[in-house]
């Protein structure tokens, strides 16, 4: 079979990044990309429009991303234009487009090895040029399209259901939640029933005392903590107390995913920064039973009211006080918690079938790609 570099089979173009004052959102112009932040499955989404545009992809020419990530691939959905995270390429006569587009998905993982850079990878231009690619005639190249995109279109059928079954456990978890929490009619604000502080400021200029491992907005999730990648910071012996995260304390995101929380249920205890809220309930209160509550707020709507800032949303300690929350007796409130979890860990255990479903299908989907483009399909 014939191997061509790409630069002897393709019309490449660089993209180039327009000056920032010709960028809209009205319309006016062509369709402006960047880079793969809009990319869909096969087209991207147009956000931002360019008046007057530098380098320009035709429809249907391929986009490749060529920084931060290297490899991910759409189609061009009209004449648009480019930026320099992104470079088209427009294959000859010799060439089905469709063909070139499922080989940059077969070989995107070993494109991406190539990327080189500190900050983030790229892959220079003569990459791209000196790529080869294996030219079989045309209608081999239609075989070799057609059977992928019969065995895609039945592995899509098996996906589309897959996400129809998370997207129903999401429905069904907030009914638990609405369910649990909907019956409770009384209501307090949160600021009556617990104490709330933000952490310490990170500053390494003028932090001093110890160096000690702290909690960043990053490492809570919902309903847990992430502690793979603890940083550090410096605490004196007398902050902590002020700082420190203790079992039972209800640790709540004040930015990034405002209210997102977890309850640490740790003996050991550990350091969080001004991005995060520690709540220690007064009255003796179940702090998952606030945790899942707080959960339910968010999906809901609920609290939203209490967020602050225009572009990115703050959930500040004033207000943070000022949320509603139902309030019950201990009782009531462990065997809330026990039943949500109860019914909350068998979505846990679908849900888990259902990702490791939608990850062997996608290795499935990459083993058709690898056998079309070594001749074994």
């Amino acid at each position: 079979m014939e191997v061509k570099k790409l630069k002897d089979c393709c019309t490449i173009i660089a993209g180039q990044s327009p000056e920032s004052k010709y960028y809209n959102t009205n319309g006016d112009g062509l369709p402006f990309f960047q880079g793969k932040a809009d990319f869909g499955e096969l087209y991207p989404s147009i956000r931002v429009y360019c008046s007057q545009p530098t380098k320009i992809a035709e429809k249907d020419d391929i986009l490749l991303s060529v920084r931060a990530p290297v490899g991910p691939t759409n189609l061009a959905p009209c004449k648009v234009c480019i930026g320099r995270g992104l470079t088209a390429i427009r294959p000859s006569e010799a060439l089905l487009t469709r063909y070139v587009l499922l080989f940059f998905r077969y070989f995107e993982a070993q494109l991406a090895s190539k990327g080189t850079g500190t900050t983030f990878k790229a892959i220079t231009q003569d990459v791209v040029k000196n790529l080869e690619i294996p030219i079989p005639p045309i209608l081999e190249q239609e075989r070799i399209v057609a059977r992928i995109e019969e065995l895609f279109s039945q592995l899509d059928a098996g996906v589309t259901t897959l996400k129809k079954t998370k997207a129903q456990l999401a429905v069904y978890r907030q009914a638990v939640l609405k369910e649990a929490f909907g019956t409770i009619a009384e209501r307090v604000l949160l600021g009556d029933i617990s104490e709330s502080r933000l952490g310490k400021m990170l500053d390494k200029e003028k932090n001093t005392g110890v160096p000690r491992k702290y909690l960043r907005n990053i490492n809570v999730r919902w309903f847990r903590f992430d502690l793979t990648d603890l940083l550090e910071m410096r605490i004196e012996d007398d902050e902590i107390e002020k700082y420190s995260i203790c079992k039972g304390d209800l640790v709540i995101c004040e930015g990034g995913e405002p209210g997102r929380c977890a309850v640490w249920q740790r003996d050991d205890a550990l350091f969080y920064q001004k991005a995060l809220h520690r709540v220690r309930f007064t009255d003796c209160s179940n702090p998952l039973f606030y945790m899942y509550y707080l959960w339910y707020a968010a999906q809901t709507g609920q609290l939203k009211p209490y967020y602050t800032g225009t572009g990115i949303k703050h959930l500040t300690g004033q207000s943070l006080v000022k949320v509603p929350v139902p309030t019950a007796g201990k009782e009531i409130q462990n065997n809330t918690v026990a039943e949500i979890e109860s019914r909350l860990s068998v979505c846990d255990s679908i849900e888990q079938t259902v990702d490791t479903a939608l990850q062997q299908a996608e290795a499935m989907r990459q083993s058709i790609l690898k056998k079309s483009f070594e001749g074994r399909l």
